[in-house]
């Protein structure tokens, strides 16, 4: 298998609500809410970085499309981490995060592997850890 992550779809309770989180709350950009005029296709993309988007799909819709019952939610199946350049700038990311609306898990602190790292979740209780990795540093 070729590495060819294009799309992170989560799972979401309220759309219009994580709609307002991540582009009214952590700033990303979209397009909005598409697709609506079609039974299970109402759903938000966001633009992470070149070839990379997150989209928030109703957890309903993509237990439908996938042929498989809805599940409970658990916030401990995975993380998403954001990568970022300093201390800094994970504790604004945290602080703009907890004024998104976001329930802080972890406060940033430093790491046993010498970086520095939080975790929040979002209104429907996904993980996200924000993390400054000195061996990591993203691009820009």
């Amino acid at each position: 298998m070729k590495p060819r992550l294009s799309v992170i779809t989560i799972g979401v309770d309220d759309l219009e609500r994580s709609l307002r989180f991540y582009r009214d709350g952590l700033q990303l950009p979209t397009e909005g809410i598409i697709g609506e005029q079609f039974e299970h296709g109402a759903v938000a993309f966001f633009d992470l970085q070149p070839g990379l988007k997150l989209a928030i799909w109703p957890r309903a819709s993509l237990a439908h499309d996938a042929g498989i019952a809805p599940g409970a939610p658990s916030a401990t199946e995975f993380s998403l981490g954001h990568n970022l350049a300093s201390k800094e700038e994970v504790d604004a990311t945290m602080a703009q995060a907890k004024a998104a609306g976001a329930h802080i898990v972890k406060p940033a602190q430093d790491t046993f592997w010498g970086g520095y790292a939080g975790y929040f979740q979002d209104p429907d209780g996904h993980l996200w850890e924000a993390v400054w990795n000195p061996q990591l540093l993203p691009p820009d």
